[in-house]
């Protein structure tokens, strides 16, 4: 029987065909754990991400009883519940990414920020840019769900981090903007939004620095990007700003024909 899975930390995600029995499927676990000893915790995946907070279910079927992972990517340890917090290891590259190219005074805005990865990573690397505690950057993670922002808080801790990242819970429409919570200016924002018709791009721009770059995360067909970057123009020309596209990069693939892009570009004014 063919299977797909997912290894997050200890945990391993387990993908079966909808004929799959039960019986089969624990049989399979247990043995996917002694073939994988840095794995403890077998789950079957049995919805796909839904709803505001791209939550999932699952089912125990092998190992210990826990559906809280210790993930390690970059450096960095992120503890988190898999089943109530959207968290993709498939982004670990992107995340590496971003923070190598983060400059250690930078005031950096994470939009969806779930358990603090983004902010996490390209903090650490600040920190390790600068010598001291990050170089007088800043980075701020604003996240909707209530237990990503507790998770958010304790991996910050857990990464020392408490300096340099700060952590927001609320709908970015809400806290971002003048007059709102974050009101201030940012160099860098990243956008790693989820499937959402929402382009939430004029709330970024009402808070980027002049001169300052947007990395917009969205989800189309390849023969769709041109309109993905036409959406771009035309939200910053409602806020009457201007904006030149830098770079345009695939950041993973989300079902057949479908990708996850990264349009990285330059608010000019």
């Amino acid at each position: 029987m063919k299977i797909g899975y997912d290894v997050v930390g200890n945990i391993a995600i387990l993908k079966f065909s909808r004929d799959a029995k039960l019986k089969d499927k624990k049989e399979i676990a247990w043995r996917f754990l002694k073939e994988h000893r840095q794995v403890t915790t077998a789950l079957e995946k049995v919805g796909k991400f839904s709803g505001r907070l791209r939550t999932q279910k699952t089912r125990w079927l092998a190992g210990e009883k826990t559906k809280e992972a210790l993930y390690r990517e970059n450096g960095c340890e992120f503890r988190f519940n898999v089943e109530s917090c959207y968290f993709s290891p498939r982004l670990s590259e992107e995340r590496k990414s971003l923070s190598e190219i983060v400059k250690p005074d930078e005031r950096v805005l994470i939009m969806f920020g779930g358990v603090a990865p983004f902010a996490i990573v390209i903090a650490k690397k600040m920190k390790e840019k600068s010598g001291r505690k990050g170089g007088g950057g800043k980075v701020v993670s604003v996240e909707l769900g209530r237990e990503c922002n507790k998770y958010a808080l304790h991996n910050v801790r857990r990464n020392k981090l408490q300096e340099i990242v700060e952590v927001v819970q609320g709908n970015v429409r809400r806290v971002i903007g003048n007059g709102k919570k974050i009101s201030e200016e940012f160099d860098r924002i990243v956008m790693a939004r989820p499937q959402l018709k929402d382009s939430f791009l004029d709330v970024a721009f009402s808070v980027i620095k002049k001169g300052g770059i947007i990395h917009y995360y969205g989800f189309c067909k390849e023969d769709e990007l041109q309109d993905m970057k036409k959406l771009i123009i035309e939200e910053s020309r409602k806020a009457s700003r201007r904006v030149r596209i830098l770079k345009v990069s695939r950041a993973g693939d989300i079902g057949p024909y479908r990708w996850r892009y990264r349009v990285d570009f330059k608010v000019l004014g």
